[in-house]
């Protein structure tokens, strides 16, 4: 499921307040949630699997018992990398 509007290949928009949760697993991929905002009621923009490998936006990171959640705090673009690693840059 991805419902963010494309900014060329294997890359997407994200909106300012985007909202991404990372649930990490031990030795495999985790899973990446995109929200549009955390204040929104709506499920989520998309789900991804892999591995949140850096962010180059400015956001907060909050940690969780699974992963962390991070809020940006500036509009990005997620890109997609090799072996299911994704990036998110300003």
């Amino acid at each position: 499921m991805n419902h963010l509007p494309t900014a060329g290949q294997q890359a997407w928009k994200l909106p300012r307040h985007a909202h991404i949760v990372v649930h990490e697993r031990d030795g495999s991929d985790g899973l990446v949630t995109v929200y549009d905002c955390g204040a929104a009621q709506k499920p989520p923009s998309a789900q991804l699997v892999g591995t949140l490998g850096r962010v180059d936006a400015d956001h907060r990171r909050r940690p969780q018992a699974t992963g962390y959640t991070l809020t940006l705090r500036e509009p990005a673009r997620l890109e997609g990398q090799p072996r299911n690693r994704w990036v998110v840059r300003a």
